[in-house]
């Protein structure tokens, strides 16, 4: 069957959309609504930890059913419907109510979409980059157009802007073929037998590392602009540029798969998020040091996740793609990105912001030891892996 590659990259280019008004603005949002960083970072933390049950929820029964877009749609459906409810509620108790649900459903959507693509793209999963670089350039439209919004207009018109673009990837769900794995005909490995492998379980624990110095960033990021006077658009331009690096890692990334093992990939991917993370920490008065910083986006998640993706995809197989993609989901951007959110939050007044992202740098650092120690070796070839 033909890979329908626009309706793929189209489902990218809208979810990543969405999270470009979500990411950059909605602790903005919050902050205008009355809420302090405390709360900021729990409502933050709700959004995301829901990733931590409901991926492997879905996951299991994606996997045990081979329905994985009918789930998909459904979830896509509610995720929107109850997303809406911010458009006509107050205070901090329907805000996490409504957060919960939203999540719950919205969190359930990306890995199983992960697997229809690479089920789609079969023996050339290393076009995976190709197809998912779309979501970027969704993120970029968004966010400029946000954040040059937000210059003139306020910041309430968020919600509304947030539930059409939700309403929209839904619709890309209808369109999109459903599409089986390809049995290789080995014998079937049980689940907990893979979890049990040490590199299987580093893996994890680096990911849910990364996702911890990266929480700081998704939710404060833009609040700690402001701090240092820098205006809405630039804001918008600055996060813009992050995924515009990225963009051009998902372009090249087809050539670096077939030159560089996963595992080199995974380490220089950690290394420069270290760096990345200490010029936020420390230079943010610099507007040159930020732009190198956020040029920096293009490893520390660009390489990282596309590393994640054909990791999960040769450790789980296609018996347990879709679980195996909702763990990476749950464990990484769900435990990781609440730990991480939550800790931002407690500690973003207590220990000033630049002393949250220097502890970002030394998450990365400690993922690092862990990823060189574990994570990779007994990949070499990434061209007879990769197919």
């Amino acid at each position: 069957m033909t890979v329908p590659y626009w309706r793929l990259s189209g489902f990218y280019f809208f979810f990543f959309a969405t999270l470009g008004g979500l990411l950059p603005y909605w602790s903005l949002y919050l902050k205008d609504s009355g809420f302090n960083p405390v709360e900021i970072g729990k409502l933050s933390a709700l959004l995301v930890g829901t990733k931590i049950i409901a991926p492997n929820l879905w996951g299991w029964i994606a996997d045990h059913t081979c329905k994985s877009l009918r789930i998909i749609r459904i979830a896509s459906f509610f995720a929107a419907l109850i997303f809406a409810g911010f458009l006509f509620t107050h205070g901090y108790v329907w805000f996490a109510w409504i957060t919960v649900g939203f999540s719950f459903f919205w969190n359930a959507v990306l890995p199983q979409f992960e697997a229809v693509t690479l089920f789609h793209l079969k023996n050339e999963p290393h076009s995976y980059s190709q197809v998912r670089l779309w979501g970027s350039f969704g993120f970029i439209v968004t966010v400029l157009t946000i954040g040059w919004l937000l210059d003139s207009q306020p910041i309430a018109i968020l919600p509304l802007i947030i539930t059409v673009l939700l309403i929209l990837t839904w619709c890309v769900t209808l369109i999109t073929p459903q599409a089986q794995a390809v049995s290789d005909g080995s014998a079937p490995v049980s689940l907990l037998h893979l979890l049990k492998k040490p590199e299987v379980l580093a893996f994890f624990v680096v990911y849910m590392l990364l996702q911890v110095a990266h929480a700081p960033y998704y939710v404060f990021y833009s609040i700690y602009l402001n701090l240092y006077h820098y205006t809405g658009t630039l804001t918008g331009i600055l996060w813009a540029l992050g995924v515009l690096a990225e963009i051009f890692l998902f372009i090249y990334m087809r050539r670096l798969l077939k030159r560089f093992s996963l595992r080199n990939i995974l380490l220089f991917s950690i290394l420069l998020s270290i760096v990345r993370w200490c010029l936020v920490a420390w230079y943010a008065d610099y507007l040159g040091c930020l732009i190198i910083a956020q040029i920096l986006h293009a490893a520390t998640f660009g390489s990282a996740h596309v590393a994640a993706i054909h990791l999960v995809h040769l450790y789980f197989g296609h018996q347990h793609q879709g679980k195996g993609q909702a763990l990476y989901s749950s464990v990484g951007m769900g435990l990781g990105g609440m730990l991480g959110s939550l800790f931002g939050g407690y500690y973003w007044e207590a220990l000033r912001p630049e002393l949250v992202y220097t502890m970002a740098a030394i998450a990365c650092s400690i993922a690092f030891v862990i990823a060189y120690m574990w994570v990779g070796r007994e990949i070499t070839q990434n061209k007879a892996a990769l197919g």
